[in-house]
């Protein structure tokens, strides 16, 4: 399969891809990751976490992965009065997952600047204001965590 755009030639940039390493145990590191997004202008929608379940389902023996389901309401009504189709990538991902014990890795990549990659959201003055306004919460957030990048 040819992909229309080649991944080798995008950055952390391109994609608004973030990450911080906590030292601390999975389940407070996800807390801590819920209470700075809070902070940062974003509720938790949606949240789960896919270890739990594939280790019950399958089997997996899969190490601590959780899944925070962020969301600003006010960028997402944005969002969508631009393009509905937006709505396929809601809500902003941000990931934890354990490293080893005591250390978590939290990820998160803009779905706003997928979504332009994608060619499901506008290429746009308008657009770009989003991202930028939606990058400047995620960095807050992540300027909170106090973790290392």
């Amino acid at each position: 399969m040819t992909l229309p755009i080649d991944p080798e030639t995008l950055d952390a940039e391109d994609i608004g891809e973030k990450q911080a390493t906590l030292h601390m145990d999975h389940d407070e590191a996800v807390e801590h990751v819920r209470e700075t997004f809070t902070d940062a202008g974003f509720g938790v929608p949606v949240e789960f976490s896919p270890s739990e379940l594939l280790n019950e389902k399958v089997d997996a023996d899969r190490d601590p992965y959780y899944v925070l389901g962020a969301c600003n309401p006010a960028m997402a009504d944005r969002a969508l009065d631009m393009s509905l189709r937006m709505g396929g990538l809601f809500p902003c991902n941000v990931v934890v997952w354990e490293e080893e014990p005591g250390v978590q890795r939290v990820y998160h990549l803009s779905i706003m600047k997928a979504g332009r990659l994608l060619g499901i959201a506008p290429d746009s003055e308008a657009w770009q204001a989003l991202v930028d306004d939606t990058g400047e919460l995620v960095e807050e957030a992540f300027g909170n965590l106090d973790g290392e990048e």
